[in-house]
């Protein structure tokens, strides 16, 4: 299993100067098959001062998601092995209280309304802007389940 990354870092505000990052720290789950797209994500987030673990595929994601019992999980949609769609669908059936975001190259209106209909609470194409993560990560629906 992999270990999380953690870390505490400054965010810039808009004039580019570095204040501390203010909202509570997440457990966040990212399932992408590019293994350096993952880690990339990982880090930028871990960045951020949350604490992050990533998956390589769909059934990885879903251990994940037991053992580290996320806020939140970033998904990719076109994973092998077990896709994004099932594995939001299996964490819906599961009733977890997680919040799912869909990171994918897929942006089509059909790929839109089938990640609604599988569980995801968002869907982004890549490339994602960081900027619109970050404020989807402190959002209250990604705070509901913070202890």
């Amino acid at each position: 299993m992999r270990e999380p990354l953690t870390g505490k870092a400054a965010a810039p505000d808009k004039t580019g100067q570095s204040e501390p990052a203010t909202c509570e720290p997440l457990r966040i789950v990212i399932a992408d098959d590019n293994v350096d797209a993952a880690l990339t994500l990982a880090a930028l987030l871990s960045m951020h001062g949350h604490h992050v673990c990533t998956a390589h595929d769909g059934l990885q994601a879903l251990d994940e998601v037991m053992r580290f019992e996320p806020h939140v999980v970033i998904l990719d949609i076109g994973m092998p092995g077990m896709n994004g769609y099932k594995v939001a669908a299996t964490l819906r059936q599961a009733q977890l209280d997680v919040l799912i975001i869909a990171v994918t190259g897929w942006g089509q209106e059909e790929d839109r309304q089938r990640s609604k209909a599988a569980g995801f609470d968002h869907h982004l194409v890549k490339p994602v802007e960081l900027g619109l993560l970050i404020d989807l990560l402190a959002s209250p629906a990604a705070r509901r389940t913070v202890h």
